[in-house]
């Protein structure tokens, strides 16, 4: 099994920054892009994404104040937020696409969200 945990969520300032990260731990041959997607209700955006080779891509709304990180050796990938606004408030969630052996069919694994508030 492949599990993803995230960490870093909570309630931070309009202005302020926040640091999220998400281990992928399990049954792991490689992974290829890893992302960060919020949710509002039952709509879903892109928030970054970030492959093996290090090539990123941002959302439209983020481009400038977040910028997302892996670590390919620990598995982890990390999205920092900067100049956070109170239309940043979701719940993050972190995803990967991940070979389980050296035939790397890669399938999306997700990880139980974290909630991130903007508020003063």
């Amino acid at each position: 099994q492949v599990e993803l945990v995230e960490s870093g969520g909570g309630l931070v300032q309009p202005g302020g920054s926040q640091r999220l990260s998400c281990a992928a731990s399990g049954s792991i041959f490689s992974i290829d892009v890893m992302a960060w997607y919020r949710h509002y209700g039952k709509e879903r955006e892109l928030v970054a994404s970030i492959d093996s080779g290090g090539r990123t891509e941002y959302g439209d709304s983020v481009k400038g104040r977040f910028t997302i990180s892996r670590d390919n050796a620990k598995n982890t990938v990390h999205l920092q937020m900067n100049s956070l606004k109170a239309e940043d408030t979701a719940v993050y969630y972190c995803t990967a696409a991940v070979a389980k052996t050296m035939e790397k069919r890669y399938f999306p694994y997700w990880g139980q969200g974290t909630q991130v508030t903007v508020s003063a």
